[in-house]
C-alpha cells in the first residue's frame, strides 16, 4: 500500500466502493466454489465451475448464482474498508521512525488487518454461505427422491413433492439470534481468523512489493494497471495458499447438511473427517474457484483504492471554517 497519508472517511469510502465493484463481477464464481466445497465424496453434484454454474442456471435460473449477493453488497464495504483501512493503520504506526518497513513489520500490519475484518467477515460468511448452499441441497434431495422413484413403484411421485423452501438472510439472522444469540452469527470464528489471518499477511507484504516495482520513484504512485495486476496476482497466490482453511471454514458454518453428509463439531474434528473421508486433495477444493474470484476482487479493490476516488469527492465538499 502507499505509505502516504490518506483521511479516515476517504479510506472507508474507495474500500467500500472497490468491495461493492468487486464483488457485483465474480459472485456467480464464489457461488460455485462454496457448493463444489462443501459437497462431500459420494454425494457429489457438480464436477467443475462451469459444470456447477450451468446447473445452477437450469434448476435455479439465472439468478439463481447471485442467491446470498444481498448479503454480500450490504456487508462488503465496511468488511473492505476495515480490511483496507486497518493495514494502513497499522503500516503507518509499524513505519514511525520513517525507515523503510521491513517484510516482518509487513506482515504483521497484514496480521492486524485480517484480525480486524473478522467483525463483519464472520457474519457475513455465515449468512452467505446458507443462502448459496441451499439450492445444491434441494438439488440433491430432488435427484435422491428421484432415483427413489426410479427404483420403488412405492415412492411414485415423490420426486414432485420434494419442494424447496427459500429463506432470506433476515429469517436465518433472527433464527440464529434467537436460538443462539449473538454468538450465533460468529459461528465459525476461529475458522474465519485461521484463514483471513495468513491470507493478509501473505496478501499485503505481497502486493506491496509487487506494486513497489511499477513506482518510477518512491514519491510517485505507481500506474493503475500495475496496482491492478498486483492486486490480482497477490490475492490469488494468497487465496490458494489459504485455501484448505477457507475449505474447513465452509464446512463449519454450514448448518444444513445434504443426504448422509458429515457433521462437524469443531476444526480439528473437520481436518480429521475431511483427511480421513475424502483425502488430502479435498482440501483443494474450490481453489481455482476462489483464485478467480479472490484476483479480480482484489485487483479491482486496490485500483480504486489507489486512485482515491473518496478524496475526490470529499475534497469538493465545503470546508468548515473555525
Amino acid at each position: 500500500m502507499a505509505d502516504k497519508q490518506i483521511s479516515l472517511p476517504a479510506k472507508l469510502i474507495n474500500g467500500g466502493i472497490a468491495g461493492l465493484i468487486g464483488v457485483t463481477c465474480v459472485f456467480p464464481i464464489d457461488l460455485a466454489k462454496t457448493r463444489l466445497q462443501n459437497q462431500q465424496n459420494g454425494q457429489r453434484m457438480y464436477t467443475s465451475m462451469s459444470d456447477c454454474l450451468i446447473k445452477t442456471i437450469r434448476s435455479e435460473g439465472y439468478f439463481g448464482m447471485y442467491r446470498g449477493a444481498a448479503v454480500n453488497l450490504t456487508l462488503v464495504t465496511p468488511e473492505k474498508a476495515i480490511k483496507l483501512a486497518a493495514n494502513d493503520f497499522f503500516r503507518y504506526h509499524l513505519s514511525k521512525d520513517g525507515k523503510k518497513l521491513t517484510l516482518l513489520r509487513e506482515m504483521l500490519a497484514g496480521c492486524g488487518a485480517g484480525t480486524c475484518q473478522v467483525i463483519v467477515t464472520t457474519p457475513m460468511e455465515m449468512l452467505k454461505i446458507q443462502l448459496q448452499d441451499a439450492g445444491r441441497i434441494a438439488a440433491q434431495k430432488k435427484l435422491m427422491a428421484a432415483q427413489a422413484q426410479l427404483s420403488s413403484a412405492t415412492s411414485a411421485g415423490a420426486a414432485e413433492s420434494v419442494v424447496e423452501t427459500r429463506t432470506t438472510a433476515t429469517q436465518i439472522t433472527r433464527e440464529l439470534l434467537r436460538s443462539k444469540g449473538i454468538a450465533g452469527l460468529y459461528k465459525g470464528l476461529g475458522a474465519t481468523l485461521l484463514r483471513d489471518v495468513p491470507f493478509s499477511i501473505v496478501y499485503f507484504p505481497l502486493f506491496a512489493n509487487l506494486n513497489k516495482l511499477g513506482q518510477k520513484s518512491p514519491d510517485v504512485k505507481a500506474p493503475f494497471y500495475v496496482s491492478f495486476l498486483s492486486g490480482c496476482l497477490a490475492g490469488s497466490t494468497a487465496a490458494v495458499a489459504v485455501n484448505p482453511c477457507d475449505v474447513i471454514k465452509t464446512r463449519l458454518q454450514s448448518l444444513k447438511r445434504g443426504v448422509n453428509e458429515d457433521t462437524y463439531s469443531g476444526i480439528l474434528d473437520c481436518t480429521r473427517k475431511i483427511w480421513q473421508k475424502e483425502g488430502p486433495l479435498a482440501f483443494l477444493k474450490g481453489a481455482y474457484c476462489r483464485a478467480l474470484v479472490i484476483a479480480p476482487l482484489f485487483g479491482i479493490a486496490q485500483v480504486i483504492y489507489f486512485i482515491g476516488i473518496a478524496e475526490f469527492f470529499l475534497d469538493m465538499l465545503p470546508k468548515r471554517r473555525d
